[in-house]
C-alpha cells in the first residue's frame, strides 16, 4: 500500500523491501541499511519499465518527486521512455568520462596555491591514493555512493580516526567541486552531519584526547637555567621559543627580515591559523637574536646550520638529551598558559593572543581590531623575567 514517505522513514528502514510512495510510480527500493535507491516505474508502453532515480539519501525525496513528475509527463504525452533512456546511456559512453581519481588529482592541483606549505598537498595526495582510490579511483563522480565511502572509511574508522576523519572531509570537498563541475548530482555521499553520522561512531568516542605534555610552570625557571648551560644553536632556538610562546614550526624557519625593532612579524603562511601574528621581544630575546647572528652571519634563517634552517626535530632531540623525554616542546605553550591563569593578572585575551589562538567569537573579535601589542609586551617581559628566575618580579595575583 502506497504511504508518504518520509525522510525519517526512508533512514529508519534496513532490511530489503520496496516502499511505495504516493507519489504515481515511485518507490523505494531497500537493497540494505547502506544501498537505497528511487525506483519510477512506468507500464505507458504496454510493458513495465522500471528507471533508477539515483540513491538515496543523495537523492532527497523531495527531488526524487520532482523526477518522478517529470517522466509521468513525458509518458503521458507519448515519449518512448525505454528509448530515451538507452539513448542517454549510448550518449554517456560515447562522451569521454572523467574518473574520480583524475578529478581529484586536478581539484588539489587547483587549490595548491591556497595551501600553507607543500607537506599539506601530499597528506591530501597520499590520503586519495591509498584509501579512496582503490575503490572508487577508476568510477565516475556521478556514481559514487554512500556505500562507496563506508567500503573506505569504516576499515580505518577505529585504528586509524584521525586519517579517516579528514579523508572525510577531503571526499566531501572534492565531491562537492565535481557538482559544481556538473559531474554528479544530488545529496554529497561523504558529509557527515545528517548522513555519515548515523553510519559510523562519532569520532571523538572512539579516543581519549591526548594533550601535548607539558613542564610544570614551577620547573622552568631551573630548566632554562640548565638549558642556557647547553653551548648550541638548538638551546638557543628552544629557549627563545619558550619566551615567546611560539610553535616550532613558527621558530626554525624564521628569516632575520621579519625583525623590525623589538617585533617579530611571522607571515601567514607559517602560521596555524592563516594569519600574519606579531610577537613583542623581550630583552632576553633580543641577546639571542645578537647571539645567533654571531653564529650564522650571512644565514637568512635565524636558527640555522650553514645556509639551512635548524631540523624540526633539533630542540625535541636536545629534550631527550637533557633527560626530558616525558615533555614536547609544544608542550612548553601549555606551560605558559597555565602561568599567566594562575599566578598573574594579565587578561585572558591578552594570552590567547600571545599564543596566536582566536579570541572570543568572530563577532566580538571583529571589534577587537588591534593586536593588544603593548599589553602583550608587558605580559612577554613578566613571563621572560620569570622564566630567568628574576628575583625582582613581583606579580599581584588577582583576588577571588
Amino acid at each position: 500500500m502506497p504511504i508518504t514517505i518520509t525522510h525519517a522513514h526512508a533512514t529508519k528502514v534496513t532490511h530489503p523491501c520496496r516502499i511505495y510512495d504516493t507519489q504515481r510510480g515511485l518507490h523505494l527500493w531497500v537493497k540494505s541499511s547502506t544501498a537505497k535507491y528511487w525506483v519510477f516505474r512506468s507500464s505507458k508502453t504496454g510493458r513495465r519499465l522500471e528507471i533508477s532515480l539515483g540513491p538515496f539519501p543523495q537523492i532527497s525525496i523531495q527531488e526524487a518527486r520532482k523526477r518522478a513528475t517529470e517522466l509521468s509527463a513525458k509518458a503521458a504525452n507519448g515519449v518512448d521512455l525505454a528509448a530515451e533512456r538507452k539513448a542517454s546511456k549510448q550518449k554517456r559512453v560515447e562522451e569521454p568520462t572523467v574518473t574520480f581519481a583524475e578529478f581529484s588529482s586536478t581539484y588539489i592541483q587547483s587549490q595548491r596555491p591556497s595551501w600553507r606549505n607543500a607537506k599539506h598537498a601530499d597528506q591530501w595526495v597520499n590520503t586519495i591514493e591509498t584509501f579512496a582510490n582503490p575503490i572508487i579511483g577508476k568510477k565516475d563522480p556521478s556514481d559514487i555512493t554512500v556505500e562507496d565511502i563506508l567500503k573506505i572509511l569504516t576499515p580505518i574508522w577505529q585504528t586509524k580516526t584521525e586519517t579517516a576523519t579528514r579523508l572525510r572531509g577531503r571526499l566531501e570537498k572534492i565531491l562537492s567541486a565535481a557538482s559544481v563541475k556538473g559531474l554528479r548530482h544530488g545529496a554529497n555521499p561523504a558529509v557527515w552531519r545528517g548522513q555519515l553520522e548515523f553510519l559510523l561512531p562519532r569520532p571523538e568516542k572512539l579516543k581519549r584526547v591526548v594533550h601535548h605534555p607539558a613542564l610544570p610552570y614551577k620547573d622552568l625557571p631551573a630548566f632554562i637555567k640548565e638549558l642556557r648551560a647547553r653551548n648550541c644553536i638548538a638551546a638557543l632556538a628552544l629557549e627563545f621559543c619558550i619566551l615567546t610562546a611560539a610553535r616550532t614550526g613558527e621558530v626554525i624557519y624564521a628569516k632575520w627580515e621579519e625583525i623590525n625593532g623589538e617585533v617579530w612579524t611571522i607571515p601567514g603562511e607559517r602560521m596555524k591559523v592563516g594569519k600574519t601574528h606579531q610577537v613583542p621581544l623581550a630583552n632576553r630575546c633580543m641577546e639571542i637574536l645578537k647571539q645567533t647572528k654571531q653564529l650564522a652571519p650571512h644565514s637568512p634563517y635565524i636558527f640555522s646550520r650553514g645556509q639551512n634552517p635548524l631540523s624540526n626535530m633539533a630542540m625535541l632531540e636536545l629534550l631527550k638529551r637533557m633527560g626530558q623525554i616525558d615533555i614536547t616542546v609544544h608542550g612548553f605553550r601549555s606551560s605558559f598558559r597555565d602561568w599567566v591563569a594562575e599566578e598573574t593578572n594579565h587578561p585572558s585575551d591578552v594570552a590567547e593572543m600571545a599564543l596566536a589562538h582566536t579570541v572570543e567569537s568572530k563577532v566580538i573579535g571583529a571589534y577587537k581590531r588591534g593586536n593588544l601589542i603593548e599589553k602583550r609586551r608587558r605580559l612577554a617581559n613578566d613571563w621572560e623575567s620569570y622564566c630567568i628566575g628574576d628575583s625582582k618580579l613581583h606579580i599581584v595575583r588577582m583576588r577571588a
